[in-house]
């Protein structure tokens, strides 16, 4: 179980999306959720990615600058992930 650094929720790994800084400061998404670093968790919905954004979440928890393209990547992978779950 991990805790979603938006919602504050604990949920399994595999229902949360890890974020992970690396020693050179190099934000990136962990899909396999084993790239060693400083890793941040935040479920898959979309409301916990714009929350996260909105209140500089991630940026607070790795202690670095996240670009918004990482958060419009989050996005898209969950519009992905719920567009194939629903056909």
């Amino acid at each position: 179980m991990r805790k979603c650094v938006a919602s504050q929720e604990l949920k399994p790994k595999k229902e949360l999306i890890r974020i992970v800084r690396s020693k050179e400061g190099e934000v990136s998404i962990d899909p396999t959720g084993k790239k060693s670093g400083r890793g941040a968790y935040l479920a898959r919905n979309k409301e916990s990615i714009l929350l996260a954004k909105k209140k500089n979440i991630l940026a607070r928890h790795l202690e670095v600058a996240i670009d918004d393209s990482l958060y419009d990547e989050l996005l898209q992978l969950v519009e992905t992930e719920n567009n194939s779950t629903h056909e």
